[in-house]
């Protein structure tokens, strides 16, 4: 039994999304993932999913790409993305499957560690940080509290959290997420969301006692990525 983790799937099975547009090594990727999963992860494993699962715009749009996810081996948690647009009512998904759970403002538990999580929102905007963005920025400080509160108060001391967004800016400034992090004495942090050129400078490693890692899924090369034995 072992940890993985993968975000950024966009897969798009109903809808016209192909991803090949941001470079050669999109084309054909949900191929890609299936592929490196089928040969690496067991029914006994869990997947960590930091967002961007789908291309959906609608709960009903999602659902032959939530399908297909769910029918790959092992447990998968999911957490939200910024285009994640079909996500609905988390009690409606938690009901969907057996082996898929949806994290918002909860935990889950893998061995004796809680997994924990939110979104995010992008940190230290200075001058492009909106009222709009202060809002969200705020929420979202706010949801992974509450998750992680929730794995304190069922008695976890060992913590990984999920976020979509990377909890620093592209110069690696602290932000309330990594103070949150900290505090918390969280041991691991999985992120996502970034690609392209951005992928040429994230934060991977060790950062103040809490390990950082980048999980995009063309970071990983669509591999899943083992972060617990």
């Amino acid at each position: 039994m072992a940890l993985y983790a993968i975000a950024d799937l966009h897969l798009s099975l109903n809808t016209d999304k192909p991803m090949d547009i941001f470079g050669e090594n999109w084309a054909n990727h949900d191929e890609k993932i299936k592929e490196n999963w089928l040969e690496n992860i067991t029914e006994e494993d869990t997947v960590l999913i930091a967002g961007d699962i789908s291309w959906a715009m609608r709960p009903t749009e999602s659902e032959e790409d939530l399908k297909w996810l769910d029918s790959l081996p092992g447990k998968k948690i999911i957490s939200k993305g910024n285009h994640d647009y079909w996500w609905s009512s988390i009690t409606k998904l938690n009901k969907m499957f057996e082996k898929t759970k949806f994290l918002q403002n909860n935990f889950y538990s893998y061995e004796d560690y809680a997994i924990c999580g939110t979104r995010g929102w992008p940190c230290n905007l200075g001058d492009r940080h909106t009222e709009h963005d202060k809002k969200i920025f705020d929420r979202e400080c706010i949801r992974l509290k509450l998750s992680l509160d929730e794995a304190k108060k069922a008695g976890y001391e060992k913590l990984i959290v999920m976020l979509h967004y990377p909890p620093t800016n592209e110069r690696f400034d602290d932000s309330e997420f990594t103070r949150i992090v900290e505090e918390y004495k969280v041991e691991k942090v999985i992120y996502g969301h970034l690609h392209g050129p951005a992928l040429n400078r994230v934060l991977n490693g060790r950062r103040n006692d809490v390990e950082y890692v980048m999980t995009s899924s063309d970071y990983l090369n669509f591999m899943p990525k083992k972060i617990l034995d």
